[in-house]
């Protein structure tokens, strides 16, 4: 059957559910409609019958659509406008913090691909809200679409629990940059060379050139010593002398070795001065600023002259010791 056949039949069948009976019809278009046959066969019936069901269900759409148009139509009209405005505005909001974001972190000094991450992260969530407000606005209930999102972001945390520990460790340091690139750190028991700060680990340089990559928490978990976040340090040298020697001459000796170290900042001054008198020696420190890029080979230097010092004018470093007495039995 050609498709101009089926639609003649599609129409008469429409009609003869409309008109009740294929008499009816017969007699509305006599001489001009299909055959009485072709009215009363199958496919004529199923047709009207599909049809007829399809045009009920179109009008009562209608007439519901023209109920609700004159009960709630212009309180669905200005819902309608107002979720549209809560969108455009919102959706421009999101995209300005985005951007003002960016231009914090970038004047930060943050590597422009965490910059980017971040903006598009804080996009999204801000857009997030956004569109479930408007959905609110309509009257679509969001407590069940929020709960969703609340279980399925929960199970993600708990899934990706260290990952995401690490990740906001590297957020934290790349924010409030306790050390940078470059710095000679301490952080537990790792201690070297700031080399890279990415945003799950950092990768630090040892003294002998071992490359160690430290997951951010345990960064952030302990105590961080920034060895060289100031210009400068004080190096206290600790240092005994016998009994037996010259305190005045021992400190006149160490105070000129001090004043005599280019390297040695005299203001603050120097100062050398006894710490302690022990059991087998007077304990004495020096203290001296220097530059932090000076600090590790002058401490080595101030060393090596002491004991050379020491030896030059007979100053002893004594070691522990302990005076044992024999008598003879009676």
């Amino acid at each position: 059957m050609s498709w101009i056949s089926k639609s003649r039949i599609g129409v008469v069948g429409m009609l003869v559910v409309l008109l009740g009976t294929t008499d009816a019809f017969c007699q509305t278009v006599a001489g001009d409609g299909p055959s009485a046959a072709a009215l009363d066969s199958p496919d004529a019936w199923e047709l009207g019958h599909a049809t007829g069901q399809v045009t009920r269900t179109a009008s009562r759409w209608v007439e519901e659509g023209k109920i609700f148009l004159r009960s709630r139509g212009l309180q669905f009209a200005v819902n309608l406008a107002a979720a549209l405005l809560i969108f455009i505005v919102g959706r421009w909001l999101a995209s300005a913090a985005s951007r003002v974001a960016c231009v914090m972190l970038t004047r930060a000094h943050v590597d422009e691909m965490l910059v980017r991450f971040l903006g598009n992260v804080i996009y999204t969530l801000l857009l997030i809200v956004v569109v479930m407000a408007s959905m609110e606005m309509l009257g679509v209930n969001v407590t069940s679409l929020t709960a969703i999102l609340a279980a399925a972001g929960f199970a993600i945390a708990m899934a990706l629990q260290g990952s995401l520990s690490n990740f906001a460790a590297g957020i934290m340091l790349i924010i409030l940059k306790p050390f940078k690139v470059g710095d000679y750190i301490s952080a537990g028991s790792s201690t070297g060379t700031v080399e890279e700060i990415n945003i799950f680990n950092t990768t630090l340089r040892t003294m002998d050139n071992v490359r160690l990559i430290v997951p951010n928490n345990q960064l952030t978990g302990s105590t961080i010593s920034n060895f060289t976040a100031e210009p400068r340090r004080r190096i206290d040298l600790k240092v005994t002398c016998g009994y037996g020697d010259d305190l005045r001459a021992v400190k006149r000796f160490l105070e000129q070795l001090l004043r005599e170290e280019p390297r040695v900042l005299q203001d603050p001054a120097p100062a050398v001065v006894v710490q302690n008198l022990a059991d087998f020696a007077i304990e004495l420190t020096l203290r001296g600023w220097v530059k932090t890029s000076d600090y590790g080979a002058v401490r080595a230097d101030l060393l090596e002259r002491i004991k050379l010092g020491f030896d030059a004018n007979g100053f002893t470093i004594p070691f522990p010791s302990r005076d044992v007495y024999m008598h003879a039995a009676a």
